[in-house]
């Protein structure tokens, strides 16, 4: 149990240490936005009490070289200075677009949300009182904004990795599930094979005794089939042989079997050319893809109506439609119905359709498809295969 249980124990531990580390880088971005952002507000504060100090030495000649230098190399935060007279004086912003008030009042809105705008004042030692100067509005520089959106570059970053890894773990579990499919429908053909030969000899058994011959040829058609399906089942999971057949021909032969079989209560209703229709396909694995096809479509008339088999030749390609009037398919569902798993039927494995599409657009170069469907009217289902000269 506890070597079965390994690798859904190492999966957990690897998404705990992935959120783990990431909720760590998360954490520590977060910290160094904070940090920094303190950094350049301490960086405005200064640049505002060097405005302070250039406002009170403004009528004087010993302006400091110092507050100059600070007022002329802040040039990464762009901001605006709004004067006690509403004028307002803008920085590091594009040239053009600063001589639009209405920009510079949107773009000081903005900047008041970004960061807690700076009220500029100084004490006046002949009012004795402290003067305002004015407000100074600044936004983040180009490097904070940048690493602002770095938090969700990474999480995007690390949803494409999840996904990746789901898709790959996916698909190698479908590997695995189709290999054991595969494996099971070979042993069962091979179980299949042991009763098979011994009901063969017991038919040739019957034919010596007095056995009415209706009875023995009854028997040798169900042998026949148990042969067809376990050619069938020992073709999963190989690639099969292709023959050049006639269409209309296995077609038939299909639709016969099933016509003889299949409930009286159910009108079955064949249309097809006269002459032949070539194309490469294989016998079995074709009359399988009809036989679950015909099956399907009388499952969806409970066993009962009207059910149309018709071959339509298409410059090179050969159409085949199966139409119903049972109970339809909604339109959301025409691509889900050939999915794996998927069926409306309270008894169903919804693999039918599944292992149709498998066996035409797999094995065939074909394409398969519902044609058209109507909710309680019924469904027309399409197959398409290339022809052969």
């Amino acid at each position: 149990m506890i070597i079965k249980n390994k690798p859904v124990l190492i999966r957990r531990i690897l998404i705990v240490a992935s959120f783990a580390i990431v909720s760590g880088i998360l954490w520590n971005t977060y910290i160094f936005f904070q940090e920094f952002k303190q950094e350049e507000r301490a960086k405005m504060e200064v640049y505002a009490e060097a405005v302070v100090e250039v406002n009170q030495n403004s009528l004087k000649d010993d302006l400091s070289n110092l507050s100059l230098k600070i007022l002329s190399s802040n040039t990464s935060n762009p901001r605006i200075f709004v004067t006690i007279d509403k004028v307002m004086e803008a920085q590091n912003m594009n040239e053009e677009k600063i001589k639009d008030s209405l920009y510079l009042q949107k773009k000081v809105l903005q900047f008041s949300k970004e960061n807690i705008p700076i009220n500029i004042s100084y004490f006046d030692e002949s009012l004795n009182k402290q003067v305002k100067v004015g407000t100074l509005y600044y936004g983040n520089s180009t490097v904070l904004n940048k690493l602002k959106y770095y938090p969700l570059a990474l999480l995007l970053i690390i949803v494409l990795f999840g996904a990746v890894a789901y898709f790959f773990f996916s698909a190698s579990k479908a590997s695995e599930q189709n290999k054991l499919w595969a494996g099971m429908a070979k042993e069962t053909a091979h179980q299949i094979g042991t009763p098979l030969s011994s009901l063969v000899g017991w038919a040739e058994i019957l034919k010596t005794e007095n056995v009415d011959p209706q009875y023995v040829i009854e028997i040798e058609k169900d042998i026949d089939r148990l042969q067809t399906i376990t050619e069938r089942f020992s073709k999963i999971g190989s690639i099969p042989t292709l023959e050049r057949l006639d269409i209309v021909q296995e077609t038939k032969d299909s639709y016969d079997y099933l016509l003889t079989r299949s409930s009286k209560l159910v009108n079955f209703t064949f249309e097809a050319p006269e002459t032949p229709i070539y194309a490469e396909i294989n016998m079995q694995l074709y009359s399988w893809t009809i036989e679950n096809m015909v099956k399907n479509a009388i499952d969806a008339m409970k066993g009962k109506g009207a059910l149309k088999l018709e071959i339509i030749p298409s410059d090179t390609f050969v159409k085949i439609l199966i139409t119903d009037n049972g109970k339809g398919i909604p339109k959301r569902n025409f691509k889900k119905v050939f999915q794996p798993g998927f069926t409306s039927k309270k008894r169903g494995w919804g693999l039918g359709l599944s292992l149709a599409k498998r066996i035409v657009e797999n094995y065939h170069n074909g394409k398969i498809k519902v044609l058209k469907s109507e909710l309680g009217k019924g469904t027309t289902m399409q197959i398409s295969l290339k022809t052969v000269v």
